[in-house]
Formats: C-alpha cells, structure tokens, sequence
C-alpha cells in the first residue's frame, strides 16, 4: 500500500503508526494531529528508528495538512481528548464527537476510498459518528474494540494459567467498555476449552477485571492506556492490508445480526482488502444473548444522546 494515516499523534495514535511502520505495511506512514510540531516531532522519532529497527516505511508528520494525507488506503482515527480519573467514556461524548466529524470529513474529502478504522473514545457512539460523517457503507467504516478487549483478557487468563497468552483463543461482543461479553464458552487454550482448565469462580472474576481493564489502567496511570489499543488498531491495518480474511471482533453497524438493527455494536467478522468481508453470526445461548441485548441497549441510549446533540 502506497499511503496509510494515522490522525491524533497522542499516545495510540504515534504508537498505531510506530507498529504499522515496524510491519512496513504502507511506503508511508502518515501522522496528523492539531498540536503544532506533535506529529512532526513523533514521525521525526519514530523514523530515526529504522536503521536500527530495519524498516523502510517512511513515517511523516503534518499539523491539521489534510492534503498530505490524499489517496490513503486506510485511516486510523484516534483523535479526541483521554479519558481522566473519574470520567467515563459517556462524559466525553460531544467533544470527542466534534472532533471526530471534523476529521472524517477532512479524510474523505482527501481519501474517499479509504477504509476507516475508528478508535476515539467512546469507541462506539464514535464510530457511530463517524459513520454518519463520512456517509460509507459499513463494511468500509468501523471501530477497534474486540481485538483490544480479547487482549486484555488473553493476558490475565495467562497469567492466572501461566501459559503463553499466543496459546489462547478468546471472542468478546458487545460495547466497548464495562457492557462488553466476553463469551467463556468460545475461549480456549490450544483447542482446550478454558472451563476444563479453571474454575467459573476464577473465569468470572477474569471476566469482570476485563470489563474494567479499561479503567484500571486510568486509575493507575492517570490517563489512558496506549499500548494494547495502538497495537490492536495496527493489527487490524495489517489484516486488510495484507488481505489476511481474519477474524475479529470490531465494532460495526448490526442490520439484523443477532437479531439487533441501527446500533453499533462489536461482533466477530471477517477482515481482508475490503474492510469487512463477511459479518459472523455466531449462535448464543440464552444468557449470552440477553447480556449482548443487554450491551445493545446501553450502546443505543448512548447513540440516541448524540443525536439529541443535533451534531450531524
């Protein structure tokens, strides 16, 4: 690929482009953000790496100059502001929502076949406006939250099991945040199901550190964690990059899917050059299901608040 962006050279979004060079996915990595000299200084730091960490993907740096960013093939969003000690996702929602509608449509004027990968927070009622923004099917818009979700649990199962987190497969539905899914049922440890391995006590007490992993990384740290999203948004890039048809759980517009319509929601799909190739309608049982509706609703109410915003 000729040309990937990256807007918001905070924390995610510098770390989302670092991995993207280091997987020398694009021939440039382009980093955007509204901070005088930001962008430009991390594009500077990140590239200065490449004889040493051997890649060849030019990573540049701009303030709020859409144009550099003309004929990208896929643009990450991280812009908006962290969240802080006390402060839920909910609290930044006008905000990071301006933010996000001003740099989509800066996106698609430049970049109108670019496949968009939201990861602002609220991750997703800002997908939700996003997509409104740029006025794209579903399949070329959505946001990062299950991979990163999965993450975080993947590696406290590890630990509570002392076996390699690259052993474990795990599924997580829902909203980003403490509505999300996480589905025991479908997690396993090199094909063995995780419940023949622990107790519910000690699955369940995983689960619900999953549904905070969020936080406790604010509480400890006093601002967001950057890590594991950057990454995880990378991961995605590589996945329609390379045309991989790897399955994720992301946040996407559901039409019917788990008999759910006009929300955003995560579910596992299939991602490959087009974005999402295939959405996966996995069966659930009873109590599985009524948490996703559960997760539904709370996402719903969020959508409805941005809408009485009267943003779009």
């Amino acid at each position: 690929m000729q040309r990937i962006t990256v807007v918001g050279a905070g924390n995610v979004g510098a770390t989302c482009a670092n991995v993207i060079a280091h997987k020398e996915l694009a021939k440039e990595v382009v980093l955007i953000d509204i901070k005088e000299g930001v962008a430009e200084g991390k594009a500077l730091d990140i590239w200065q790496t490449s004889s040493i960490n051997n890649f060849n993907t030019r990573v540049v740096g701009y303030t709020n100059d859409y144009l550099k960013t003309k004929g990208s093939g896929v643009v990450v969003i991280t812009s908006g502001l962290p969240r802080k000690p006390g402060m839920s996702r909910d609290d930044l929602i006008k905000t990071n929502a301006v933010i996000v509608k001003e740099v989509t449509e800066n996106i698609i004027k430049y970049s109108p076949e670019a496949i968009i990968i939201v990861v602002s927070n609220p991750l997703d009622v800002m997908t939700y406006a996003a997509y409104i923004a740029s006025n794209k099917s579903r399949n070329k818009i959505f946001g990062m939250a299950g991979i990163l979700d999965a993450g975080r649990y993947k590696a406290f199962l590890a630990d509570a099991l002392n076996v390699s987190p690259k052993d474990i497969h795990a599924l997580l539905l829902g909203g980003h945040g403490d509505t999300m899914v996480p589905l025991p049922r479908y997690t396993s440890i090199s094909g063995i199901p995780v419940t023949a391995m622990l107790d519910n006590a000690t699955i369940d007490k995983i689960v619900e550190r999953t549904k905070k992993g969020g936080g406790e990384l604010v509480n400890l740290m006093g601002t967001s964690a950057w890590y594991a999203p950057g990454a995880a948004a990378a991961q995605m890039v590589e996945a329609i990059v390379d045309d991989q048809q790897r399955i994720f759980a992301v946040c996407t517009k559901l039409e019917g899917e788990y008999g759910l319509k006009d929300v955003f929601l995560g579910v596992p799909v299939k991602l490959g050059r087009n974005g999402i190739e295939e959405i996966i309608d996995i069966k659930l049982d009873k109590a599985e299901s009524k948490l996703l509706h559960d997760s539904s609703e709370s996402v719903q109410g969020v959508m409805k608040l941005l809408d009485g915003m009267k943003l779009f």
